[in-house]
Parts: C-alpha cells; sequence; structure tokens
C-alpha cells in the first residue's frame, strides 16, 4: 500500500526523491518575478514587502513624518517634506528606492534593519516602473487633499435669528443678542453721548473731538442724530489715515530696506497715501486687491507698492546658494504677506513641506511663488497727473515731434543712431566682405558693437536670415581691440549673442572699424547693428559711421548706408550740411531749421521725462521656469510647476509659459472670486476687530487648522455676504457695526458679566482698550492744538540719520511744527522705533502684525511723563489753555477735561486739580493729564 508523502518523515522524503530521480522544483525568487512576470501584482509582489518592513511606521496606526506607504496617494504626494515618495514609470527619480537603497545610516529604509535584499528591491523597482498601480485605489482609497475646516465650506446663507426683541433691530444685534441669551447675560445700557462720539471718534478717526463738537452731538435731539453722526465720520479724510495704519501693519509697509543697510526708500511714501486714498474713497475691496496684485496691468499703478512694501536685502553674496537664497526669502516674505493678508492662511508653512495643519502642499506654495517670480524690488516712473500741465504739455511735444519726424522722413532723412539697435536697409548687393567704419562716437569714447547682423537675401529681392559665427564660416578684421577687457572681444561682433558682456569695443579714441569676410559671395539686403541690445548700456555708440561691402573679385568697395543720412543723435551737433537726402524738394536751410526745431522739442521732452514721479512699486520681468525645492533648498530643484494657487480651493488655469503680468491678475481674481470662502470673510473679521479690539476669529491671520474657532460663526458669514451683495464696500460693514447697539453699549463692568465672559468676547459691553501708539501721539498733538492736518506727500522722520554705506537711525531730541503731523506721515523705518511712542507696541515693519499687543512696562511710563517730546506738548497745551481761557485758573482745568476727555470736570475733580496747579504748576497738570488712563483708554 503506498503511503502520501505527506505522511513520509521529511529524511526519508529526500533519500526518496533523491534515489528515484526527482527534482525539486524552487519557488521563484523576488527578483525573478520581477523579470519574469509582465505585470507586477501589487497584492501579490509589494503589499507583502511594504507590510514587512514598512507599516510598523508608515501604515493605518502610525504615521511618522506623516507619511502612509499603504496608499497610493500618500506615496504620490509623499510626507512633511514635501518630496513625493515615488514617481510612477521612473524607479530612478523615485525617492522611496533612493532610501531603500541608501548606504547612509541616517538616512536608510527601513531605519535599524533589515535593508530590502537586492530581490526586493528589484521588485519595487519594476513595480514603479510599470506603473506603481494599486487597484482600486483610484475609486475608493485614494486619499485627496479636502478637508472639512469651517473656513474652507461656503459662506453659508444665513438670516438673523428670530425673537430677539428686547434689544438692537440691527441683524448685528441678533446675532450677539442671541448668543448673550445662550450664555444667561444680557447687553448693557447705551452709553452716554458724550461717551459714544468719543468712542466713535477715536475708533474710526484715530482723533477726538472737539468740544464743539461733543455739545451739538449732545444737543442734538433728531432721531437719526447718531446715524447722521456716522456718515460725517466715514466722509471725513481723517477716516483713510486711521484705517491706512492698520493695512500698512498687516502689508509689513516700510520706507527703508531694512537688514544691515538699511538704506531709505524715498518714494515708498506713494503706497501709503494710495492706502490712504482707497479707503476715503471706500474702493471696492476685490478692487482694492486686484490692483496691489496686478496694478501696473489696471491703471493702477500704485497699488503696486505692496508687492515691494516688505524688506529686502541689498547686500548680495558672491556665494551663489546665499544669493539663491536671498531671492527665496524675498518671494517667501511676499507669498507669506499675500496668505495671511488675503486669505487668513499661513502659506509660509508649506516652504519646506507640505503644511502640517492645512490642506496646502509644497507644490501649492512653489505655485504660487511661479505667480510671483517675476517681481523684484526697485522704483518705477510714474506718468504726470492727466490734467496736470505737465502731462498736457508732453503731449503737445509728442505731436509737434511726429509732425517734424514725418515732414523730415519726407526728405529722406532717418531717426538718430541709438545704443539698442539700427536697422540698415539697402538695395540687394553680392558681397564678399562687410566693413563698418566708425568715425566718431557719442560722447567721444571708444566705439563699442554688441552685434552686427549681416542679413543674406534669400534671392535678389528677399532678405533672408542673419549670418552668425555660429553657423557660418565667417572671419574678422579688425582695426584693434581695447585691450585688458576679456569680455569685449572682436569675435562678439557677430556671435549671435548681445548685450554688453558679449561685446567688441575698439583700441582707438571715438574711431575703430570691423570687417566680416565671408566664405563665399552673397547677397546681402540689410545690416542690424546696436551697442547694447539689453539697453543697460547708452555710451560709445557709433554717430558717424559708413558701411561698405567689397564686390567679389575686386579690390573695389561699395558704399550702401551711412550716418549721413540719419538725423543727428542726442548730445550731437544739429549742424546738417553734410547730410545726404533722397530728396530735393526741400531746400537744406528749411530742413536745418527744422532738425533744430526737432533738437529743441526732444530735449524738452527728455526733461519732462526725466521729471516724472518716482514710486517705490516694484518692476517685473517675465520669470523663467519655477521649480519645487526639496526642503526649500534652492540648490535642490525637483519637478517644474505651473503658475497657480491652492488646489483644494481652485487653480488658475494657467500654462508654464504665461506672461508675467496675467499670471498676477488670474491670482487676484481668484482670491475675489465668489467660488472663494476665505477673502471676504478674513476681511470682515479684521473690520470687527479693529472695532472691538478682538475678532470674531481672534486669531486674525490663521483661519487654518492651527487658528481659533470662531466665537459667532453665523454672523461671520452673515457679515462676509454683507460686504459682497454691497460691492464689497467696507464703509457699508463699517456702517453696520457702528449704527448697532452692540457698538453703542456702555463699557462699564457689570458682576455678572465679568464672572461669565471677562473678556467681553461675547460683547455684553463694549470691551474698552488702550489706545494705539499712532493714536495717542496724534491726540496730544489735537489737544495741545499744534496738529498739522497736511495730507500726503513724502513724510517726516523721527530720526537724525548718519548716511555711511550702513545707516544708523539716532532718535530725534528736538522736536518742531515740522514733526506735528500724524503719526501716519512719520517716515516708517524698518527696524528702528520713535523713542517714545515706539515703546506701545508699535510694529517696526520687519515682519506683517495682524493684531498689536498692548504690553504695558515701566518705559511706557517714563517716556510718557519725561521725554522731550511730552515736555514739550506739556508746555503747549498748557499754552493753550491760557490763550483760551485767561480769565482763571479754573476754567483753564474745566477747559483741559473737555478738551482731553469730551467731558465736563466734577467738583471734587476741580478742587483736587486746582489744588495741584497751584503747588506743581499748569504744565505739571498737562503731564498729568497725558499719563492718565481716561486719556489713554478708548472708553
Amino acid at each position: 500500500m503506498t503511503r502520501p508523502l505527506s505522511s513520509i518523515p521529511f529524511l526519508a522524503l529526500v533519500l526518496f526523491c533523491l534515489t528515484n530521480g526527482v527534482i525539486f522544483a524552487e519557488e521563484p525568487t523576488a527578483a525573478e518575478r520581477s523579470s519574469e512576470v509582465t505585470e507586477i501584482d501589487h497584492e501579490r509582489d509589494i503589499a507583502p514587502l511594504f507590510a514587512t518592513h514598512c507599516l510598523d511606521c508608515h501604515g493605518p496606526d502610525l504615521q511618522e513624518s506623516e507619511f502612509r506607504i499603504d496608499r497610493r496617494a500618500w506615496l504620490l504626494r509623499g510626507g512633511n517634506s514635501g518630496e513625493p515618495a515615488l514617481i510612477p514609470g521612473k524607479p530612478d527619480e523615485s525617492h522611496l528606492l533612493q532610501l531603500v537603497k541608501s548606504t547612509n545610516e541616517e538616512e536608510q529604509m527601513p531605519p535599524g534593519g533589515p535593508a530590502l535584499s537586492d530581490q526586493e528591491i528589484g521588485l519595487l523597482s519594476a513595480w514603479i516602473k510599470a506603473g506603481a498601480v494599486v487597484p482600486g485605489s483610484e475609486a475608493d482609497e485614494e486619499i485627496k487633499l479636502t478637508t472639512d475646516h469651517w473656513s474652507f465650506q461656503p459662506i453659508a446663507e444665513v438670516k438673523p435669528p428670530a425673537g430677539i426683541t428686547n434689544w438692537g433691530a440691527t441683524g448685528i444685534d441678533q446675532f450677539i443678542g442671541a448668543r448673550l441669551m445662550e450664555k444667561g447675560l444680557e447687553p448693557s445700557a447705551p452709553a452716554e453721548r458724550r461717551e459714544l462720539i468719543r468712542r466713535l471718534y477715536l475708533v474710526m478717526l484715530g482723533l477726538p473731538p472737539t468740544p464743539a463738537e461733543v455739545t451739538s452731538f449732545e444737543q442734538d435731539e433728531r432721531p437719526d442724530a447718531y446715524a447722521r453722526l456716522v456718515e460725517r465720520v466715514l466722509e471725513s479724510p481723517q477716516y483713510g489715515e486711521r484705517w491706512a495704519q492698520h493695512w500698512l501693519d498687516l502689508v509689513r509697509f516700510g520706507e527703508t530696506t531694512g537688514f544691515e543697510t538699511n538704506r531709505e526708500r524715498p518714494h515708498a511714501w506713494r503706497y501709503r497715501d494710495y492706502v490712504i486714498a482707497c479707503f476715503n474713497d471706500d474702493k471696492p475691496y476685490d478692487q482694492f486687491i486686484r490692483e496691489q496684485l496686478a496694478g501696473d496691468v489696471l491703471d493702477a499703478d500704485l497699488g503696486t507698492g505692496y508687492l515691494v512694501a516688505g524688506p529686502h536685502d541689498l547686500v548680495k553674496s558672491p556665494d551663489i546658494n546665499l544669493t539663491l537664497m536671498q531671492r527665496q526669502d524675498e518671494l517667501a516674505d511676499l507669498i507669506n504677506t499675500t496668505g495671511t493678508a488675503f486669505l487668513g492662511l499661513t502659506l509660509g508653512c508649506a516652504r519646506c513641506h507640505n503644511h502640517k495643519f492645512d490642506p496646502i502642499t509644497q507644490s501649492d506654495y512653489y505655485s504660487i511663488q511661479a505667480v510671483f517670480a517675476g517681481v523684484e524690488h526697485g522704483d518705477r516712473t510714474l506718468r504726470y497727473p492727466e490734467d496736470s500741465p505737465e502731462s498736457q504739455r508732453m503731449k503737445i511735444v509728442q505731436q509737434e515731434l511726429k509732425k517734424i519726424d514725418r515732414e523730415l522722413a519726407d526728405s529722406g532723412l532717418r531717426q538718430p543712431v541709438n545704443s539698442k539697435q539700427n536697422v540698415e536697409e539697402f538695395e540687394t548687393v553680392l558681397a564678399s566682405s562687410l566693413r563698418f567704419s566708425i568715425e566718431a562716437t557719442i560722447g567721444g569714447n571708444e566705439p563699442c558693437l554688441d552685434e552686427i547682423e549681416i542679413f543674406a537675401a534669400d534671392s535678389k529681392e528677399a532678405a533672408g536670415k542673419p549670418l552668425d559665427s555660429e553657423t557660418n564660416d565667417l572671419t574678422f578684421n579688425t582695426s584693434g581691440t581695447l585691450p585688458g577687457y576679456a569680455i569685449h572681444q572682436l569675435q562678439h561682433v557677430c556671435d549671435g549673442r548681445v548685450g554688453n558682456q558679449h561685446s567688441w569695443v575698439s583700441s582707438e579714441r571715438g574711431k575703430g572699424w570691423v570687417q566680416i569676410d565671408l566664405e563665399q559671395p552673397q547677397y546681402l539686403s540689410k545690416v542690424v547693428w546696436g551697442r547694447d541690445r539689453l539697453g543697460q548700456y547708452r555710451d560709445r555708440v557709433p554717430s558717424q559711421y559708413k558701411i561698405e561691402v567689397q564686390i567679389p573679385g575686386t579690390e573695389q568697395w561699395q558704399l550702401v548706408a551711412t550716418s549721413l543720412t540719419r538725423l543727428p543723435g542726442e548730445g550731437s551737433t544739429t549742424d546738417i550740411s553734410n547730410v545726404q537726402t533722397e530728396s530735393q524738394s526741400q531746400n537744406l536751410a528749411d530742413l536745418q531749421a527744422m532738425v533744430i526745431e526737432r533738437q529743441t522739442l526732444k530735449s524738452e521732452f527728455d526733461k519732462l521725462k526725466s521729471n516724472q514721479p518716482q514710486g517705490y512699486l516694484g518692476r517685473f520681468t517675465e520669470p523663467g521656469p519655477t521649480h519645487r525645492l526639496y526642503r526649500g533648498d534652492p540648490m535642490a530643484k525637483r519637478e517644474e510647476v505651473v503658475p497657480d494657487t491652492i488646489e483644494v480651493l481652485g487653480t488658475l488655469g494657467l500654462e508654464k509659459e504665461t506672461n508675467e503680468s496675467e499670471r498676477r491678475v488670474k491670482l487676484a481674481d481668484w482670491i475675489v472670486s465668489s467660488d472663494n470662502p476665505l477673502t471676504s470673510r478674513v476681511i470682515v473679521n479684521r473690520l470687527w476687530q479693529f472695532h472691538f479690539g478682538t475678532g470674531i476669529v481672534d486669531t486674525p491671520s490663521d483661519f487654518g487648522g492651527n487658528g481659533t474657532l470662531p466665537t459667532h460663526p453665523e454672523l461671520l458669514d452673515w457679515l462676509a455676504n454683507e460686504l459682497r451683495s454691497n460691492n464689497w464696500s467696507l464703509k457699508h460693514i463699517h456702517r453696520l457695526i457702528l449704527t448697532s447697539q452692540t457698538f453703542q453699549q456702555s463699557s462699564h463692568p457689570v458682576a455678572k458679566g465679568l464672572e461669565v465672559d471677562a473678556a467681553a468676547r461675547y460683547l455684553w459691553r463694549f470691551p474698552p482698550r488702550r489706545l494705539a501708539a499712532e493714536v495717542i501721539r496724534d491726540q496730544i498733538l489735537a489737544v495741545s492744538d499744534v496738529l498739522n492736518l497736511e495730507q500726503g506727500g513724502p513724510g517726516f522722520s523721527a530720526f537724525a540719520v548718519d548716511f555711511e554705506n550702513v545707516r544708523h537711525y539716532h532718535p530725534k531730541q528736538n522736536y518742531g511744527p515740522e514733526d506735528w503731523r500724524r503719526m501716519i506721515y512719520m517716515t516708517k523705518v524698518r527696524q528702528e522705533k520713535d523713542s517714545v511712542f515706539g515703546l506701545f507696541d508699535c510694529p517696526d515693519a520687519s515682519q506683517v502684525v495682524a493684531k498689536r499687543s498692548r504690553s504695558t512696562t515701566p518705559l511706557q511710563a517714563l517716556n510718557l511723563y519725561n521725554s522731550r517730546f511730552v515736555l514739550q506738548q506739556a508746555d503747549l497745551f498748557s499754552q493753550r489753555l491760557r490763550r483760551e481761557a485767561p480769565d482763571s485758573v479754573d476754567n483753564q482745568i474745566q477747559l483741559a477735561f473737555k478738551l482731553a476727555y469730551n467731558r465736563p470736570i466734577e467738583a471734587i475733580e476741580l478742587s483736587r486739580s486746582k489744588q495741584f496747579v497751584e503747588e506743581q504748576g499748569l504744565v505739571a497738570m498737562c503731564r498729568a493729564i497725558f499719563n492718565s488712563n481716561e486719556f489713554l483708554f478708548i472708553p
């Protein structure tokens, strides 16, 4: 009876098989499977490999480095480094394969071993080469970059809650009242009128009301008296000055470069004035954003000051790594500011790896960088205002120049030479050589040519392509090359490359010649030449010259072009007695008169143009390709990206070749599109913050996963809808907030309110807060009656400056009328603060500031009491009191309270103040007022 093989002892089985000629068939190795099978099976070949070596650290239960290996989407996206783990079809470029093959202990995977075998690596490589297919992943298992975070959801169409009948009639009051009811709180009583007008003025204008304005409002018995007051405030030019400061904080506006040199930007103030004007004009907020990102193509040049408002390192390093990193830092500053200011997102966190809290990939970051890649720091020339005398005169001069040029052209005279490109066309001629002889230059220096293009005709009638030394056998002769300059060599005159770095300079002052010999005779019909096609240099331009060709087989040279048929150039004589014209219809005297007139008009036009205003508004160039950078390292380029935005929120639909300005226009359009739920939410939250001290979301520049939740989410969406449905009018939102009972409440504390909600986040009262630095300073100047309300233009400086290569700023010790403008017009020196008011948490413009801190330090009190500025203003305040209330000390003290606190003095205050004045003097009382809480707080 035959026994089954499975029941035979293993050793006996082996002996049986060997003696009976049985051959064992071994299981194929992984490498053999990878080479033998035509299709790698993920479940059979790859999943077990991952389970053995990878899932403990990168599986469903644990994702070290934010990476999971059992999902194809994670493999394609990579972990927090932003590096895709694999690139389908390209195993050699796949990071995963590089890690498992690495012999470096610090990066080898799996860490600590055992390492993958050669067979396993071969199998993994074959799977990637075949496309890294994971069956079913596209439909069921693919992890997509989506989020259920509240701020990424569409703005809800919400209505104010019904049933809140005991307080307030506005939508804002209904939302606030409903939440107060939930908390068991009640709103506070309305503020007194004098308290309300002071609050309104300080919040909206940054200045106190005058005693007359307070009295007028208190006595106005019309039911809409407060609504009328709100409208007057919104129409005040001081409104734009106050609210522009909030925006300038957000976009890190400064008027020096920062870093160690900290040089001045003398024309940066134009952007500051632009922002003030936009707020005063109530420019729709969506248009405001568009103009700041792409004002150069939207007829709003001043808006692009936003793009270069941040710091800029002028000192470049000879180390290419550091120079590239400096450029990355510049772009990072712009990207981060755009993300925080407009979108409330910390885009900068995705520079080196995928964002840890929000669905923003490193690829998203570099796609946005591609939008801004052509932005460079620098001044830009502006047009004169349309109705200015200069603008009108330029138009007249241009018209007259065109008329003269037409008449001169009819006579056969051509335009003067220029440094960039000059065209010489002539009848087709057969030539064996061409010679360019220079007899004089503009300025008289050695002549320079960066390129001579010789156009060979395809036939005797048509011009063909230019000849150059790369594609044709050309030889050169010259009168000489200026010695000592490796870049200015003869071979550059016909090498197809342009610019000063590829030019020839003659060794003779004002003279020189270049001869180009052709391999065989050719028909020529045109020559194009220039000194510097890139337009960087305008000296050494040949002004008197002739171009000749040699007739094949002879010693004869034929003139084909000359400067004698051109008008005199800039800086040349107006004498045209030697000029050759094709027409004799006009005599030489008439032409001479026209040339002189043209030269006079051209000089006037050039002077007008050179005096055109300048603005620190950035320059724009067409960028090259943008790559994702591994860990943000500019020397570690990965795949090229297209200009785009955050993938989960949409796309710009652009190509890599899209021109620079269109990229910025498309990004601006996307930011303000109706599909973007962030932009309107972020700005109405900022307006709420600057009215009440804290936003509905108290992380105003972070609406992402690391930010806080809104206290009143429905109210936030209601306000966002109000903004968008009212032409993005910021004044409309101001009006809604200011006319609400919520804003008009008293700020006085209530025991239950303090117990339940001490910070008044739910607004059971108006939250009082200390004034910002600018308002403190402006209010001091206002009550001292020396405030200069001049608007716009270059600012005043708070510093004395040492004008070395590196600027040193020393706080002023003496102050005069030139220093008594509003603080927004104080030149914003980066990295430095005003010696007195900079201590009141005034940012130094080195970085974005969305919400100023409100610290309390001894230095604040010491500066506000002892600084020369405050001592001077206290004296001026006392002089005003004596001037306007000369009759008695009592009247002076009463006036001081009306000016400083906008209220009448109480009897006990008058008694004690009078005693103080008698002992210490009126100036000392003025100093005490400047240091009092009532003067320094919004009531």
